[in-house]
């Protein structure tokens, strides 16, 4: 029997939508997911992809070949803070880190970009997702997650009060995963942000 993947757990869950906004993003990254290019094949139209890879020496490269997978399969990619190297590839978007929230480094993103994803670990930062302009923000770690071990998790009643709170549409990061995303049901998340499990499901915790 196939192994379910977040992808399709995240199809099962029937969000209600928020707009334009994609439901699952994938975020690259160098040591869990050196090679994305296969886990773009478990995304569905209308999806994106965030580029980390932050210290890779060959990330524009990169960047150009999955904006043209992206391109033929209907998903949009966003690049993660690196303004400069989102409008040279002719990306969908620009994901801000949380200390790009505070720098001041937002100013130049407004209006230049069809699509503003940022990071968040708190109520504070959510706010200031909000008034950088942020189309929505990922809220981490919900779950225990391999990317920070030991770091303390928001848990599932906290990640809701967020989410309620919050003033624009939350995303789940962190430890999310096929077999946990149901726990989440309800609580006003508008979609699911991960590294693992969205091509092949893993154990490692998804976030």
């Amino acid at each position: 029997m196939p192994v379910a993947t977040l992808a399709d757990s995240l199809r099962r869950l029937n969000l209600p939508g928020h707009g334009r906004l994609p439901r699952l993003i994938l975020m690259t990254d160098t040591a869990r997911l050196p090679d994305p290019r296969p886990a773009v094949a478990g995304l569905d139209r209308g999806d994106a992809v965030i580029l980390r890879h932050y210290d890779d020496p060959h990330r524009a490269a990169l960047g150009a070949e999955l904006l043209r997978l992206c391109r033929a399969r209907g998903l949009r990619l966003l690049v993660a803070g690196d303004l400069d190297l989102a409008l040279d590839l002719g990306c969908d978007g620009l994901h801000l880190p949380e200390w790009m929230l505070g720098e001041g480094a937002w100013r130049r993103v407004r209006g230049r970009l069809p699509l503003v994803t940022a990071a968040a670990h708190g109520p504070r930062a959510l706010w200031r997702a909000a008034r950088a302009g942020a189309d929505a923000t990922l809220l981490s770690p919900v779950f225990p997650t391999a990317s920070h071990p030991g770091a303390p998790a928001l848990g599932v009643p906290r990640f809701a009060a967020l989410c309620r709170m919050a003033p624009l549409p939350v995303y789940a990061l962190g430890g999310v995963t096929a077999g946990n995303l149901r726990r989440l049901k309800g609580s006003g998340l508008a979609g699911v942000a991960a590294i693992g499990g969205i091509a092949v499901q893993d154990s490692s915790g998804g976030g």
